[in-house]
């Protein structure tokens, strides 16, 4: 069975998120989409690496949330979360994807 990239599940989570808020208006859906995404891969980070990783990976995936609040006014909504998102995803390849 082939596994889903846990960097492409956080990135979709952190997209999807912000996504899901804007278009329906309703921020607490977003939330629970965030929420899935970042159940999902912390799963899937628990499996694949050491609890540290899993913790330090989760904690990036948090901050890549709340960090695109204050960058979207600086260089909008969207570029800030496509940017959270990547940095988001460059840090799981590196530390859960690249390994498996």
């Amino acid at each position: 069975m082939a596994q889903i990239p846990t960097s492409a599940i956080a990135a979709a989570g952190l997209v999807g998120g912000y996504a899901t808020a804007r278009w329906t208006g309703r921020r607490p859906l977003g939330g629970v989409v965030l929420a899935a995404a970042g159940t999902l891969a912390g799963r899937e980070w628990h499996r694949r690496t050491s609890p540290t990783t899993t913790a330090l990976l989760g904690t990036a995936y948090v901050a890549a949330f709340a960090g695109s609040h204050p960058l979207a006014k600086k260089i909008g909504a969207w570029p800030a979360v496509f940017t959270a998102a990547a940095a988001m995803a460059a840090a799981s390849y590196a530390a859960a994807d690249r390994q498996s």
